[in-house]
């Protein structure tokens, strides 16, 4: 089974992306946060990520486009995150509750995106 990752244009800026179903929360590595609205938390959030609890202190509205439709969510900014099979740095590592918002759906076996019930539209009561 292989992990699924994709380009994520940041202002014009590819960013390579792992999206993960095993990560809640988003993350973006300071380089691409200085692209974006950051702030900093009024208390600092721990989280165990890459075999290490980190401790983050500034968040970021990630907006962004994957294949031509657009997103935006919120996100940690971190300092680092790990690097894929070939040891290509990633930049985003976009969680579970934002692929749940736009309708991504990662596909692992193919190591592609399902973006088939991307939503652009929602209806709220």
């Amino acid at each position: 089974m292989g992990r699924v990752y994709e380009s994520l244009d940041v202002k014009g800026r590819p960013c390579w992306t792992l999206f993960d179903t095993g990560s809640r929360n988003t993350y973006v590595v300071r380089e691409v946060a200085k692209l974006l609205a950051t702030t900093k938390v009024d208390q600092p959030r721990r989280t165990g990520l890459g075999g290490a609890v980190r401790e983050l202190t500034e968040s970021a509205i990630l907006v962004a486009s994957v294949n031509g439709r657009s997103l935006d969510t919120h996100a940690f900014v971190i300092d680092e995150l790990a690097s894929d099979e070939q040891g290509k740095p990633i930049e985003i590592l976009f969680g579970a509750l934002a692929m749940r918002q736009w309708g991504i759906r990662p596909l692992p076996d193919e190591e592609r995106l399902d973006l088939s019930r991307y939503s652009s539209e929602w209806v709220e009561y």
